[in-house]
């Protein structure tokens, strides 16, 4: 019969006659199947291909770059990336990519499971007998169908699916010299034998949101349910980790017992929920075949009998422990991680060594260009790994986790902004596994080192929300009168203080003080600090009579118990510098925050926030002496610093922001103090919140110099907003309030008398 499309036409033809049952080809140039009863019929499918799931999506940009790879020559593997596991749908999309070459009629298109060697010669000595060169050796007929797949003009596609090991696929990677075939392989590994030969790795992510979407909305119609979609069907695909399996079975698993969306969310997020309960076999409804545990956690047992090292259990747990979004490289040189790994201590070399170990098995991914979340792990694989650590080893490893990120948190953090975001990610993360393990005996350091950096870093909402569930866990697991848990509520008065909250400040701090004094002594650092606190609301809420005597009998204690230039005693020398100043001591502050300013510098160095303010008070020193020529040299050196140490958008360059407005205003360039300040009210109320208190004082600040720049149409609305603001947020009473208020009742007077 013919082979090629038009005939023969390649030319040469095997004589059927002339071989015997048993004979052997000696050259081998297959084109035409014999004819008589053994006839081929053409097309050939073997396999058979997989049906494509309920809803299935077709992906277009990846069956792109499929085609573009396939364009360009080769073999194209399928594999994936940020997986951590099985789910993604490389046997969903290489069944499509089948599937599609059947419609097109392809003259063979074969789908070989290519997890064992024998297998693969089995298949293609199978595939042999359908296009009729086999001759009943299986390895022979395996070999010849490779050599037909090479030589043939007819179109064809091989899938091998599941490739578990390079090396058994060696010898058995088809290839087609006339470019009339190709082939497509599915593999877990990210192994860089699978890109040798010619061949091209694609990488298969999870669904995109836009892809989760659609699909559960259409699994959902298919089934008639579409009133179970409601506003959370984002939501309940993000927490799925936009897995493909995983939303499959959610989706299945709703129909079945017809829950919304909102209700399989709460099902699902419940902490007593298994992810076998989430996900039940039962919702296998593709036949996929599967339990979703055993199906993420497919590799882990290669994995292990690849581990040289031992660890790669351990290091899987304590990945899981984390922020599936990533956690520094960094972390797997600290001591604590190392000695968990061994009670000896591993080196870091072994530590990478079994992450890329990891990494080959698609349990996490492990890539050192995308510092500081290098290492990442699939959500859903993260919590079968969390489900499976026994109870009795989950302190030790929470405890180490935490102690390493507390070993690599740079200080101050306030120059490392991605970093220090990253490090409180995943501070919050092991938190949410292994909250009591984190406060037994007493509050893990991390803890209250994650809500200092929440607040370092201006974010007031966020950390007023921390220091108030932080402080609920503390009283709920040491006690009111605990060490610890009269530190965090210090804490938690300190971050209503920057929320500009005084009123509420200032009742914490006092009950803080009172309960330090009466447990801890007049003297101890705890009490000072608190005193710190109580009087820096004070001056906030315009008690500034009570102010100056407080920071000065605060000093004398900080000297006596720390030393003149210990880091507390500058903190307290320079708020009673503060303090002088807004009393009208302008000569005994400047004086003052001179020395702190040295001290500071030499201490902390040049770049430390706190040597930051220091400069910036000075500054303030020198605009109320009338020296604004040197004021205006300083601020503008002060905020270059500022920006290239700490960023735009950091708290104390907002801060100098603002004065460099006030130092134009004040030297009469109010239209160039206006253009500063519209931005820097627009950049703190993004980055603080339409309510900060600051937004409000800015917008204040911004009508009045729009007012001096003559523009009183755009002014007096302005203000207007900013009292109602003020009176709200602030309270009536509240100097700020009252200033502003004072401000407009005359704008407005003007303004009447103009007209």
């Amino acid at each position: 019969m013919s082979v090629g499309r038009g005939g023969v036409g390649a030319g040469g033809s095997i004589e059927g006659s002339a071989l015997g049952e048993n004979s052997r080809v000696a050259n081998i140039h297959f084109h035409e199947a014999p004819a008589g009863p053994t006839a081929v019929v053409w097309p050939v499918e073997i396999g058979p291909v997989p049906a494509l799931a309920s809803a299935f999506q077709p992906r277009r940009e990846l069956r792109e770059r499929v085609e573009g790879a396939r364009a360009d020559g080769g073999t194209v593997v399928l594999t994936q990336v940020l997986s951590g596991g099985g789910g993604v749908g490389k046997t969903q999309l290489a069944a499509a990519c089948a599937s599609d070459a059947v419609a097109e009629g392809y003259d063979l298109v074969m789908w070989a499971a290519a997890t064992e060697a024998q297998q693969v010669i089995t298949q293609y000595a199978q595939a042999a007998a359908r296009v009729g060169i086999a001759d009943g050796d299986p390895e022979a007929d395996a070999r010849r169908f490779l050599e037909w797949l090479a030589t043939t003009s007819r179109r064809w596609l091989v899938v091998l699916d599941d490739v578990t090991d390079p090396a058994v696929l060696t010898s058995w990677w088809p290839a087609s010299r006339t470019g009339s075939g190709w082939v497509l392989a599915t593999t877990r590994l990210k192994d860089a034998r699978m890109t040798g030969g010619g061949r091209t790795r694609i990488d298969i992510d999870v669904y995109t949101p836009e892809e989760a979407h659609a699909f559960v909305e259409a699994r959902l119609a298919g089934e008639g349910m579409e009133h179970l979609l409601d506003a959370q069907v984002a939501e309940l695909a993000a927490a799925l980790g936009h897995l493909p399996l995983a939303l499959s079975h959610a989706a299945a698993y709703m129909i079945n017992e017809e829950l919304t969306c909102t209700a399989y969310l709460a099902l699902f997020r419940d902490h007593r929920t298994s992810l076998e309960e989430a996900l039940p076999e039962s919702a296998d409804t593709e036949g996929y075949g599967r339990q979703i545990t055993t199906t993420l956690l497919l590799s882990l047992e290669a994995a292990q009998a690849a581990d040289t090292t031992g660890f790669a259990t351990t290091a899987l747990r304590l990945v899981a422990l984390l922020d599936p979004s990533g956690h520094p490289h960094a972390l797997w040189s600290a001591p604590p991680l190392l000695h968990c790994l061994a009670p000896d201590g591993a080196s870091p070399a072994q530590a990478h060594k079994t992450l890329r170990l990891l990494h080959r098995y698609a349990l996490i991914t492990c890539d050192t260009r995308a510092e500081a979340r290098a290492v990442r792990i699939h959500a859903l694989t993260a919590r079968a790994v969390r489900e499976g650590i026994p109870e009795a080893r989950l302190p030790e490893l929470a405890t180490a986790a935490a102690d390493a990120l507390l070993h690599i948190w740079p200080y101050p953090d306030q120059r490392h902004p991605d970093l220090a975001a990253t490090l409180r990610a995943n501070t919050a993360h092991l938190a949410d596994h292994a909250l009591d393990c984190l406060w037994s005996p007493g509050g893990h350091p991390v803890l209250v080192h994650a809500g200092t950096s929440l607040s370092g870093a201006g974010l007031v909402a966020p950390a007023l929300a921390y220091w108030q569930k932080l402080t609920a866990d503390s009283e709920r697991l040491l006690g009111d009168e605990h060490l610890q848990t009269l530190s965090i509520r210090n804490g938690l008065a300190s971050s209503y203080a920057d929320a500009w909250l005084v009123v509420e400040a200032a009742d914490l701090q006092e009950q803080v003080l009172a309960d330090c004094e009466r447990l801890l002594g007049d003297d101890h650092p705890l009490t000072l600090a608190a005193r710190n606190n109580l009087a820096t609301s004070y001056g906030k809420s315009g008690r500034r009579g009570e102010v100056v005597g407080m920071f000065e009998r605060l000093v004398d204690d900080c000297e006596r118990q720390f030393g003149y230039k210990h880091p507390r005693t500058l903190t307290a020398r320079n708020n009673l510098a503060t303090a002088y100043r807004e009393d009208g001591r302008i000569v005994e502050a400047a004086a003052l925050q001179k020395g702190v300013i040295a001290d500071s510098e030499r201490l902390l160095g040049a770049g430390h926030p706190d040597t930051l303010s220091a400069r910036l008070n000075l500054i303030n020193c020198y605009w109320l002496a009338g020296l604004a020529e040197e004021a205006g040299e300083l601020i503008t050196q002060l905020i270059a610093d500022c920006e290239r140490l700490l960023g735009p958008g950091h708290p104390e360059t907002l801060k100098v922001r603002n004065h460099l407005a006030y130092y134009h205003w004040r030297a009469g360039r109010v239209e160039e103090a206006a253009g500063l300040l519209d931005a820097l009210v627009a950049d703190r109320e993004r980055l603080m919140g339409p309510d900060h208190p600051e937004v409000l004082t800015g917008r204040g600040n911004l009508a009045v110099a729009l007012w001096e720049a003559g523009r009183r149409e755009e002014a007096v609305p302005l203000l207007r907003r900013a009292v109602a603001d003020l009176d709200r947020v602030l309270g009536g009473g509240h100097p700020d309030t009252v200033g502003a208020r004072s401000t407009l009742a005359r704008y407005e007077r003007d303004l009447t008398s103009d007209h």
